[in-house]
């Protein structure tokens, strides 16, 4: 398991305070800020602690609060793209990172776009998952889709605060549909925590206007560009719009109805392994990821999956598809070959 979280307050060009989690060792990693987190919370989220514990096995995990949520200012005047470009660039400043790779998900593209194009000699590589270029209201929607954005601003000013989650929970079925009753209840409560009614709805607003699409043709860093097929908060032809827009951008479709993935699902293991294929993991010939080493490891000492799933604070159908995943790309057939294959190699 990864060791404990750094977290620390630095600030904005405009006098914003920031705070920013750092996890794990090794090369950075940058996830550039989005909607609804808190970088104090993450550590007993059922959504988020396996984004911990897999990007922190062999990289210095680094996440910060989007301003008027978690930990970060609340309140701010301004909630423009620009400033969140300041902020992720007052980041970087402040943690002295040279060069960085980046992951952006969600409206946290828009932000890593621009940073890129500005500053491609600090973007190593450029990660887009569930993102976009274009917010609710730049897609040239019809009317219907107008009236769902402004919907769902009021939804946030009549009931966000209130004690009833069922006003919340129209924006947990759209962001983790498939999650189990425990993680559905974890996203419900972390919206009222994370942000103010006010807050959440005027970052909405800012987030429907966002328009990087120019911007995107000019990006020249290594790209990968990941989306859900049936994500219901950014619609996959976003995500294909962003791919083909950026020259050289690989696309990588995945089958998930989660625009944030969870780690029972098959795509989580799909996202790990390209993702670490695409920024490296400091071992050119490994194929396994971080995740799927650990597991290997504890199978090497004789562990079934059951006791594995306990050891790691995982489920057991998660160890069973990594197991299955470690089998296929290392070429061997059994659990017994996998054992005889970590302890050849010190495992």
């Amino acid at each position: 398991m990864p060791g404990r979280q750094r977290i620390r307050l630095i600030t904005s060009p405009d006098g914003v305070r920031i705070a920013v989690a750092s996890i794990g060792c090794g090369p950075p990693l940058l996830r550039a800020a989005h909607w609804l987190t808190h970088v104090e919370d993450d550590n007993a989220s059922p959504v988020w602690r396996p984004w911990l514990d897999a990007l922190s096995r062999h990289h210095t995990y680094i996440r910060y609060d989007q301003r008027g949520c978690g930990l970060s200012d609340h309140g701010v005047a301004d909630y423009s793209l620009d400033a969140w470009v300041g902020d992720l660039g007052a980041v970087i400043e402040a943690l002295g990172l040279e060069r960085v790779a980046l992951l952006a998900m969600s409206q946290g593209g828009a932000a890593a776009i621009r940073y890129a194009v500005a500053h491609p000699e600090r973007v190593s590589h450029l990660v887009l998952m569930g993102a976009y270029g274009r917010g609710a209201l730049r897609r040239e929607p019809s009317d219907a889709a107008r009236l769902e954005a402004q919907t769902l601003v009021n939804l946030i000013r009549v009931g966000w605060g209130g004690q009833n989650p069922a006003f919340r929970e129209v924006f947990t079925r759209r962001f983790i549909p498939r999650g189990t009753t425990e993680q559905l209840r974890w996203w419900t409560d972390l919206q009222r925590l994370t942000s103010s009614a006010d807050d959440a709805a005027r970052l909405l607003e800012a987030f429907q206007q966002v328009d990087v699409t120019d911007l995107a043709r000019q990006v020249r860093v290594p790209t990968l560009v990941i989306h859900a097929r049936g994500d219901a908060a950014v619609p996959f032809e976003e995500g294909r719009l962003l791919a083909g827009l950026i020259p050289g951008a690989r696309f990588l479709p995945l089958d998930s109805d989660n625009h944030v993935l969870l780690e029972d699902e098959p795509a989580w293991t799909t996202f790990l392994t390209e993702l670490f294929a695409f920024i490296g993991t400091g071992d050119a010939n490994d194929p396994l990821t971080p995740a799927e080493r650990e597991v290997l490891r504890l199978v090497a000492r004789g562990l079934d999956n059951h006791s594995i799933a306990i050891e790691l604070g995982k489920s057991e159908k998660t160890v069973r598809n990594q197991v299955s995943s470690i089998l296929d790309k290392l070429g061997l057939r059994t659990r017994a070959e996998a054992i005889v294959f970590a302890h050849d190699r010190g495992g």
